[in-house]
Parts: structure tokens; sequence; C-alpha cells
């Protein structure tokens, strides 16, 4: 996330505060100093910290301390409730009110335009269940047409291109095509500066095209030019949100934080890696959570039903329950995990210690140890996955041979086995 290195110095100022029964002005002023270094350290907007720790100032001072509760925790929440509230407190949804739905992505060169305009089809198509027609009306990057066409084809989505058109006309010949669909997503061009051939050419698109949503994207890592980009296009057109690409990176993302309440521009996605699927909803108070260690156990639960085979992880779960546990539950709950992404993002969205473990998992090594698993598991007999103890001398050589690696994997494999199948049978017996 864009934010990690911020959320772990958040994290130090808050347990150097955690388990002190009162909150002493220094206390206070310390933790608010921290903060302040650590949010200039993102790129967070001057404006926007100044706005942040000031609130937090007031309220901590001449703050009630609630009998039973750390003073710490109480912190915590103020920091959290105006995290919430700059980032713009309530989730902002893509809002259509003609038929056809009209969005058009606007942006600068190498924003990731083209890919997050395909993403944003993928997840209409996917989560909503829309008919989306894609228009490839990018005439300036030569890649870009073609880039679209090989998206839509992954994804099955049509995308409507006409060669000799201008942008404009290209533009008006989709949207009468258009209306057997339920949404048209519309690209533009982009530059590598604002200039005014641009602003031209997407302002009379607009205008032709009446769009419900203009979206802006920008990279999270280019730090308060974004803030500068969305002023830029905001002062041309009406921005109706922002998608911010490389959100999974981790280096000045702090100007993200910044730009609902500089610019009014809300966030309205989030992309999170280079695949197709690779493309969030920006909830607000998720994200504050996640910055301030407190996980994101709603998105861990949202990840798992979209991605999980459910009816056979539960089946394998209830097996482990009943201290049934064999090699062959243990390879689909692995596989289960595996749908879900990389294990330091899932590890990232639960609270406390087990997020902050989340930087100290190696994703490459993980993704090795689950295929060499797999592989294990797979050169053995159906017999042999059921019931491990025959597996001898004679039988791990075998098994090694077939998997393509050493004995010692397959001896540390079945210990590992035997120590979870120890856990659930004593799970087992502890809830009867």
């Amino acid at each position: 996330m864009a934010f990690d290195n911020l959320s772990t110095k958040l994290q130090d100022t808050f347990r150097s505060i955690a388990g002190k029964a009162n909150l002493s002005d220094k206390n206070i002023e310390d933790a608010l100093r921290e903060i302040r270094i650590a949010l200039l350290e993102a790129d967070v907007n001057l404006e926007v910290i100044n706005t942040l720790l000031d609130h937090v100032k007031q309220e901590s001072l001449g703050m009630k301390v609630t009998r039973g509760v750390d003073p710490s925790e109480m912190f915590v929440k103020v920091v959290n409730d105006k995290l919430v509230e700059i980032l713009g407190s309530e989730t902002s949804e893509l809002d259509f009110k003609q038929q056809p739905g009209v969005l058009m992505m606007v942006g600068l060169q190498g924003s990731g335009k083209t890919t997050s305009i395909a993403k944003i089809a993928n997840h209409l198509k996917q989560k909503e269940n829309k008919k989306v027609l894609l228009v490839a009306a990018d005439l300036a990057r030569p890649a870009a047409v073609e880039q679209l066409q090989i998206l839509g084809e992954q994804m099955g989505v049509d995308v409507y291109f006409e060669a000799n058109q201008t942008p404009v006309t290209m533009v008006k010949g989709a949207l009468n095509q258009g209306k057997d669909y339920d949404i048209v997503l519309i690209d533009t061009a982009g530059r590598l500066q604002i200039d005014d051939e641009l602003m031209q050419q997407v302002a009379d698109i607009e205008k032709l095209a009446k769009p419900d949503e203009v979206l802006l994207s920008v990279d999270a890592m280019s730090g308060q030019d974004v803030i500068h980009v969305a002023q830029g296009f905001s002062d041309k057109l009406n921005i109706t949100g922002l998608v911010a690409t490389k959100f999974d990176g981790d280096a000045r993302g702090g100007a993200i934080l910044s730009v609902r309440q500089v610019t009014g521009v809300p966030v309205k996605f989030v992309g999170v890696g280079e695949g197709i699927e690779d493309l969030d909803v920006f909830h607000p108070d998720r994200i504050a959570s996640r910055i301030l260690g407190m996980g994101d156990v709603v998105s861990l639960v949202e990840k798992a039903q979209e991605k999980m085979d459910l009816e056979a992880a539960e089946k394998s779960a209830e097996r482990m329950m009943r201290g049934e546990f064999t090699l062959e539950d243990m390879l689909v709950q692995l596989k289960q995990v595996s749908k879900m992404g990389p294990l330091s993002g899932l590890m990232k969205m639960l609270p406390g210690q087990m997020g902050q473990m989340a930087n100290q998992i190696n994703d490459s090594d993980a993704s090795d140890n689950l295929r060499r698993t797999e592989a294990i598991i797979s050169s053995m007999t159906l017999e042999e996955r059921r019931n491990p103890d025959i597996i001898r001398s004679g039988r791990r050589n075998r098994i090694a041979k077939g998997a393509g690696v050493s004995t010692t994997d397959v001896n540390r494999l079945l210990t590992q086995y035997k120590k979870m199948q120890k856990q659930m049978r004593s799970f087992s017996r502890m809830f009867g």
C-alpha cells in the first residue's frame, strides 16, 4: 500500500504512548511532533497536516478519559476520525444518471490511464454485471488503441475503434453504437504535461459526450504533482473523481491523503497491481484503519468471498475441526489463500501484530514454497495423501523425484503437516 512507511512510523509513535495511565501535555506534544515528521516524509500536503494536527491537539488536550479505556487508544481514535474526514468520510461511488451511462477517463501520459479504464470496465462487468463498451479515443499514443483492444479481448469487453477518425468523431460514432450497452467508457489522449491542445481536445469530448463521470488517472507515487495535476484538469473539466495508480507502491503516497481536502475531488478507485483485476474501490474509513495499524478485516472478508471457493474451503475446514486433517486438506487451504493475492497484502489487512509482520514476509519465497508444496503433494498417491504415515524412505525418494525437489523438502513438508494435524486435533478436542 502507498502508506506502508507512514503506517509503520505512526504505529511506532502510538506504541510509545501505549499503556500510560494518563497522557500528559508533553506526551501529546511529543506524539504530535512524530506524527508531523511522518506525514511530511510521506509528502502529505502541509495544509492538511496542520488541519489534522490542530484538531488532534485540541481534542486530545481536552479529552475526558473513559473509564477502563486506554488513553492511547482514545488518542488513536481521535486521529482516525479526523483522518477519515480528510480522506472523504464516505465512499464515493460511480453515479450514472443516463442510459447508457458515460464515463470519460483523462490524465497525463504515463499515469496508467488506459490500463485504469480497462480495469474499471472489468470491475463493472464482473462485479456489477454491466454490458460495457470501451472507446479507444486515445489517438496520440500509437500503442494505446492496440493495448485497449488486447485488454478488451482478454476481458470479453467490446472495444470501439474506427480508423481515420478524429477523437471527437470517434466518440460521436461510439455513442451512436453504444445505445445497446449499459455503460460507455471513453479513453482519451494524454500528454507529458498539461497543454492547451490536450485540454481543448478533452473539453470538446466532454461537451459532446456529456459524461456522468470524468475520472482523472494519477500516479500515487508522484507526490504533490497529484494535487497540481488534479487542480489543472479541474480548471477545464468537471472532474468527478480520481483513480490512483501504483497504490501498491510505497513512496510519497501521502499526496493521496491530501487531494480530497485540497481540491475537493474524491478518490474513487486505487490500482493495487498490474493485473486487470487489481483495482479496489477507495473506502476512506478502511484506508485510515490500515494506515493506523487497525487492519481492514471487512476488505479481507470481501476478498475471500470474491476469490475463494467457499464451499470447498468450508468442507475442508470442517474436516480439520473434526481432527480429520489430511494433506489434501492442507493443499486445499493453501490454494484458497493463494487465490486472494500476495500473503503480505493479506497480512496488512489484519490488525495489531499480525499486520505488522507483513513487511517481514517475502512474497516471492512464499509463492515458491506454495508451488513446491503443491508439487510434492501432487506427486503422492491418493493413499499417501490421506495417510502420510505410510510414507517411508522409498516412497519419499519417489515423491521427491516426481516433484523435482530433495527428500529434505519432502521431510520438511511432512513435519509441518504433523504439527498442523496436532494443532487441529487440539482445537477439535477444545471445541468438542
